[in-house]
């Protein structure tokens, strides 16, 4: 047997078990110290003096009182008349005499209390109390047969009264990170139980106690144990309070969570990131095998993974600068890859780079067509589920993604019928295989621009939010999880694609992103509507083309003006020949014709440029 192994092993055993029951006693040894501080800076040599002339003063007016009771005595016993002036003289001399010695003692006990006695001195007298009785008992009780209980109970007490004493004052071994910051350090001392509770009072947390901190991969973690009415919440309240004792920076993140037992809390320091150490470059390798899951990032406390329904309807918002656009990329890649997707924008930047990759509206014209596409594709899916007999669709998902809501709403909110098409592909089409993806700054339902149809929002059931400007939008954002306060994320570059997801707890995520490089780099597959895509084989290993010049893929442009220079002369006659949609269509003519390629005559016919000239 290794005797040092066991020793060392016991050692770090009791050690543990130590600094467990420490924090328990912590309240019991404070206020102990507490109380001997305070009578220990009460015993002053004016004190002494005042205590001293009070006894004395007390003793003489005992001495008056005794004398005067004498006297009263002599005096009832020389006359039987109760009016006799020897009598009536006495008995006013003890009245006198016993309200001089009450006034004494009154000032007596004033001054003991201002001069009081050691805390030790009278932890002693009471442990006396029993101490002496317990040890007398035992001797009488041991005379016929050994009786030791009484002694031992005194010891016991005696005992336990020292043990918390000394567990209370013990400070718990608190293993230091030697690549803890300054910062860090100085918050872990003040979450020491020690510390805590000693200052706690101050700031309004009397009846909390602090358990030894731990650093962990997303910051510093602390239990706390609420007495007495302490509640969650009632402390959550008070996250100021906490930060003020902390001494935390006010751009730290303090969290305030329950524990895994009741009457106990938990506080998050997120002083650093889980997620620091990790690339957030998303790329095909980071979608999950599982085919209803997607990758929405790492969680920034645990660094864990965090997965997001792929085939759920998804509202995401983040204000201007969040990194909204980079954030929602990796998901739409993620659906181009597995399925089909029609990306919808209203602005149109975002559009410049998926328009090779998937099928894309922008101008007024292509957002009605593509609403139209969708809810037509939505309802031709509905008859072939009811004529197979299947209730969920099994073939590819369609996936409609609108990117800045408020600007999609505000050109088709005077259009009911395209408003009415878009709230049904909302509520309608999760079960046919169409689902409806929103993205917007304004996570508004009501006012006169809306980032979000208030028919919409209710069934968009996942939801990430990044910073947004309010609690109004952040109670659009992330609903009943708008506690989470995505609005208090702090602004800065550091922060960007930063968010909450609803229902997952108020640990912020860190998503992934996806830069214009490798959206161009994503396979080219333009959606078009009315074909069947059900019982489709398995698709071929997805490939990534750097340069579709260099690998013999003609672009949209390509095809558009070599169908032109084949003969076609209208924008239908194009579409047509290269079975793109009308709406991309549109955008390369117009593109050809700016850039003299193409060049339409006064009867609106489109030739290529030279043939024109």
């Amino acid at each position: 047997m290794d005797w040092k192994q066991a020793w060392t092993t016991t050692t770090n055993t009791t050690t543990t078990a130590l600094d467990s029951l420490s924090p328990v006693f912590v309240p019991f040894a404070v206020r102990w110290d507490l109380e001997a501080e305070r009578r220990n800076k009460l015993r002053t040599p004016e004190h002494l003096k005042t205590l001293m002339a009070a006894q004395k003063e007390h003793n003489a007016a005992r001495s008056t009182l005794s004398t005067a009771r004498a006297q009263k005595t002599t005096a009832r016993a020389g006359s039987s008349n109760p009016f006799a002036a020897s009598r009536r003289a006495a008995r006013v001399a003890t009245k006198a005499a016993s309200s001089h010695e009450r006034d004494t003692r009154a000032k007596l006990k004033e001054a003991r209390v201002n001069y009081p006695t050691t805390l030790k001195a009278r932890a002693i007298q009471a442990h006396s109390v029993h101490a002496v009785p317990g040890v007398i008992a035992t001797a009488l009780m041991s005379a016929q047969h050994l009786t030791l209980w009484p002694a031992t109970t005194s010891a016991l007490l005696i005992g336990a009264n020292a043990a918390a004493l000394g567990l209370g004052r013990r400070r718990a071994r608190v293993v230091v990170d030697e690549s803890l910051s300054l910062e860090e350090r100085q918050l872990m001392e003040r979450l020491d139980p020690a510390y805590w509770v000693e200052h706690a009072p101050d700031r309004g947390l009397s009846g909390t106690v602090t358990t030894p901190p731990t650093m962990e991969p997303g910051g510093i973690r602390c239990e706390i144990r609420l007495d007495g009415t302490w509640t969650v919440k009632t402390l959550a309240d008070k996250a100021d309070s906490v930060r003020a004792l902390l001494g935390a920076h006010t751009a730290l993140r303090v969290r305030i969570t329950s524990a895994s037992r009741g009457g106990w809390a938990v506080v998050s320091l997120a002083t650093r990131s889980a997620a620091a150490g990790v690339s957030s470059l998303w790329t095909p390798d980071r979608i999950p095998t599982d085919p209803l899951m997607m990758s929405l990032g790492l969680d920034t406390e645990t660094g864990d993974e965090v997965l997001v329904p792929f085939d759920e309807r998804l509202l995401v918002s983040g204000a201007s600068g969040t990194g909204k656009s980079w954030s929602f990329r990796p998901l739409i890649a993620t659906a181009h890859l597995r399925g089909d997707v029609v990306l919808i924008d209203g602005k149109g930047e975002e559009a410049n780079i998926w328009e090779n990759v998937c099928r894309v509206a922008v101008e007024a014209d292509e957002i009605t067509a593509t609403v139209d596409d969708g809810h037509a594709e939505m309802t031709r899916r509905k008859h072939d589920m009811k004529k197979r007999g299947i209730s969920v669709w099994d073939g590819r998902q369609l996936t409609v993604v609108i990117d800045e809501g408020q600007v999609i709403l505000a050109q088709i909110q005077r259009d009911k019928d395209r408003l009415q098409r878009l709230i049904e592909l909302s509520s309608l089409g999760r079960s046919r295989g169409v689902v409806l993806w929103w993205a917007t700054q304004y996570p508004l339902t009501d006012g006169a621009a809306p980032g979000v149809h208030k028919l919409i929002a209710p069934n968009l059931l996942t939801r990430f939010s990044l910073r947004v400007a309010g609690t109004t939008q952040a109670q659009v954002a992330l609903d009943d999880c708008a506690h989470y306060a995505p609005h208090q994320i702090p602004d800065g570059r550091e922060y960007r694609g930063h968010g909450y997801l609803k229902g997952y707890g108020p640990r912020m995520l860190r998503t992934w992103t996806l830069d214009d490089t490798g959206v161009r780099n994503l396979p080219e597959s333009i959606w078009t509507p009315g074909n069947p895509t059900t019982n489709q084989a398995a698709p071929a290993p997805l490939r990534l083309f750097k340069n579709t010049a260099a690998s013999g893929i003609a672009s949209n442009r390509d095809k558009v003006l070599g169908a032109v220079q084949a003969g076609s002369r209208t924008a239908k006659e194009v579409a047509d020949a290269t079975g793109l949609n009308k709406g991309t269509v549109s955008r390369e003519i117009k593109a050809l014709t700016a850039s003299g390629a193409l060049q339409r005559t006064a009867d609106g016919r489109i030739l290529p440029g030279q043939q024109a000239a």
